[in-house]
């Protein structure tokens, strides 16, 4: 992959397979997968595929799922305007076979930007803040997060998981720049860290004693936590703080939902 400029088209992967049969929320709203969910209107796919092929910088978009019908479902005649890769038994695994894919495609090896169909705020601001600094950055990888401070300002009642780092409290995005070949290393470590993400003592020991002394004791910043993660892991990994709280806003329980809709109607109005 390409390290990229504000020229590059980047590739998108939109994950959205199942969380299995018993998915509570596929099953609360009656449909087959969550991202099959209606906010304002339109299913949570079809609202963030929409956002992702408007953007300039966005070229080829494909989507992780178990089966081509839920994308039919979702987009209708748009579904062939994005390419299907089968889902795996894991997101990391599903990611890593699909980022492979891609680099086979005939535009060939480039910058991916992973993100999730439940992402239902995801707009042009956010696209374009990450990926100006990715691309003002050698790194491998990029992870988009937002401090607490701009999310519980804005939505003072929203339940987040908060990671603390120092003084820094931050939530996940849902959004992730894999510039480089390299950065796929980090697939291989993602399924603990998928596995204890509600759970932040689980998470930051998993990248070993040196990180968790650090977290415990107070003296890990977000820059030094993910310093400490890219020596582990073998990568070079950075944060992009993101200053919009709806990036940190997915749709996992219905009270999310519900929190999306009151948003939408209000930029709608």
């Amino acid at each position: 992959m390409s390290k990229g400029d504000s020229s590059t088209k980047w590739k998108v992967l939109v994950l959205a397979a199942s969380r299995g049969p018993n998915d509570p929320m596929a099953q609360r709203y009656g449909v087959s997968h969550k991202c099959l969910i209606e906010v304002g209107g339109k299913p949570m796919l079809a609202r963030v595929v929409e956002t992702l092929l408007s953007h300039k910088q966005i070229g080829a978009v494909g989507i992780s799922v178990e089966n081509e019908e839920v994308i039919e479902t979702a987009l209708g005649k748009a579904s062939g305007k994005v390419q299907f890769y089968q889902s795996l038994n894991s997101a990391p695994a599903s990611v890593l076979d699909a980022l492979q894919l891609m680099a086979k495609d005939e535009d060939g090896e480039g910058p991916v930007l992973v993100t999730t169909a439940d992402h239902a705020l995801l707009d042009h601001n956010m696209l374009d803040y990450f990926l100006s600094d990715v691309q003002a950055t050698d790194a491998d990888l990029l992870v988009g997060l937002a401090r607490a401070e701009i999310i519980l300002e804005a939505y003072p009642e929203a339940k987040r998981t908060f990671l603390t780092f120092g003084s820094d409290r931050v939530s996940g995005c849902n959004v992730f720049a894999f510039k480089t070949e390299r950065a796929q290393k980090v697939l291989d470590f993602w399924q603990r860290i998928e596995q204890n993400r509600k759970n932040p003592f689980k998470l930051v020991a998993a990248f070993g004693f040196k990180a968790l002394f650090a977290y415990l004791t107070g003296q890990a910043s977000l820059e030094k936590a993910f310093r400490l993660a890219s020596q582990r892991i073998g990568v070079v990994a950075q944060p992009v703080v993101l200053p919009f709280a709806n990036a940190a806003v997915d749709v996992d329980k219905p009270e999310d939902k519900d929190l999306v809709e009151k948003i939408l109607a209000v930029q709608n109005s």
